[in-house]
């Protein structure tokens, strides 16, 4: 067994989602364990090279983890030969000039979602990455979650019979930002900045649909901007101009019916921040980012239903809670379980299922959702499969 050293261009590694997820619990966590096991044995182990506009955080970032390549220069860390992935953490609306970019210089990319602000630009993205012969992945970070990993074991044996419906619920309440300071950085709430929950929870329904239920042929949505005041991290008051909460109606190839809601302004109610309620004809299940319930045809109750007496049933009892059943370590973070998929399908040379142009589906539902929502109908998609 040997290590093999991988040279990383992380771009955006003092972000909120750069330096958290990316760089501290992924990039940083594989280096401490090693590296990444190949299929031959040896470890692949990054060599990170962190980029960013402010001089002052990159520094104060590089040195808090022991960390002495940094530069605010991307064309620099794109002209190194020793780093040959690019990952982009950059906010939305800058990340297509560098992606063109990194494809020029002939690295391997790796990036956030959503990977343009526009469906065009988007599909231009995956269509330049198959002319270059570009590796390519998007973030699907869901998917490496504990509780969708579940889910998928649920389909994949059969317990649902014919999916029926799916129902989800996201969101939590966003602090305006006067009295108390606000979870999410202030150009979420700007359409000029990229900002919005429609670009931001699409592109995650899209990959989440397609992989554990199937293509989305149609979408209806409604959007609304329920505060229209907000306060930015300076307490400067603005108006919000992107939506902040969005309702959507997904159908899918073979009769399925998604329902999403999406909300920064709702109060929680239910044990994770967000839940999808499947139901199928043989079985239903309610599953979170980590827990999962489920409540087969033959353990199903018989409600009656009688709005004169109170219902004394307690009907969260009759659910079965899933186990792990994930090994001695439990699940790992799934931003860094991504990141081992993503890195030893690149060394291997294999082909990486979440690529460009998966990101352009998720684009392209978030784009469709908005006209939706502006023009009152329902929005075909048709199939995209290749550029």
């Amino acid at each position: 067994m040997a290590a093999r050293r991988i040279g990383i261009i992380v771009n955006g590694a003092t972000g909120r989602m750069g330096y958290r997820q990316h760089l501290v619990r992924s990039l940083l966590a594989i280096q401490e364990q090693g590296g990444v096991e190949l299929a031959d044995g040896d470890r692949l182990v990054p060599d990170l090279l962190l980029v960013g506009r402010n001089e002052e955080k990159l520094r104060g970032v590089a040195e808090k983890h022991g960390l002495t390549n940094w530069t605010t220069d991307v064309d620099e860390a794109l002209a190194n030969p020793d780093y040959e992935v690019y990952f982009d953490a950059l906010v939305t609306n800058l990340r297509v000039e560098n992606l063109k970019k990194a494809i020029a210089a002939g690295k391997a990319i790796y990036t956030e979602k959503p990977t343009a602000e526009t469906f065009e630009d988007a599909l231009e993205l995956a269509r330049l990455a198959k002319e270059h012969g570009t590796v390519n992945g998007v973030v699907h970070d869901k998917l490496y979650l504990p509780g969708l990993l579940k889910l998928r074991r649920l389909i994949d044996s059969g317990f649902f019979g014919e999916i029926l419906s799916v129902r989800g619920e996201f969101g939590y309440w966003v602090y305006e930002g006067d009295w108390q300071a606000a979870q999410r950085p202030s150009w979420n709430y700007r359409s000029e900045d990229g900002g919005g929950i429609v670009a931001d929870m699409f592109p995650h329904w899209n990959y989440v649909i397609e992989e554990l239920f199937g293509r989305i042929e149609d979408v209806y949505a409604q959007t609304a901007t329920h505060i229209g005041t907000r306060w930015d991290e300076k307490g400067k008051e603005y108006t919000a101009t992107a939506d902040d909460a969005a309702y959507g109606v997904f159908r899918l190839e073979g009769g399925t019916v998604v329902q999403m809601n999406s909300s920064w302004d709702v109060r929680v109610h239910r044990d994770e921040l967000v839940e999808f309620q499947v139901d199928g004809t043989k079985g239903s299940a309610v599953v979170g980012l980590h827990g999962a319930h489920i409540q087969p045809r033959e353990a199903t109750p018989k409600p009656v239903w009688n709005p004169d007496v109170k219902d004394s049933h307690n009907y969260f009892d009759d659910w079965i809670e899933v186990p792990d059943n994930a090994g001695p370590d439990g699940y790992d973070n799934g931003f860094k379980v991504q990141w081992e998929d993503f890195l030893v399908h690149y060394a291997e040379g294999r082909e990486y299922p979440f690529d460009f142009l998966s990101g352009a589906r998720g684009v392209r539902l978030a784009e469709a959702g908005l006209t939706s929502s502006a023009e009152g109908r329902r929005i075909t998609l048709d199939p995209l499969t290749e550029v």
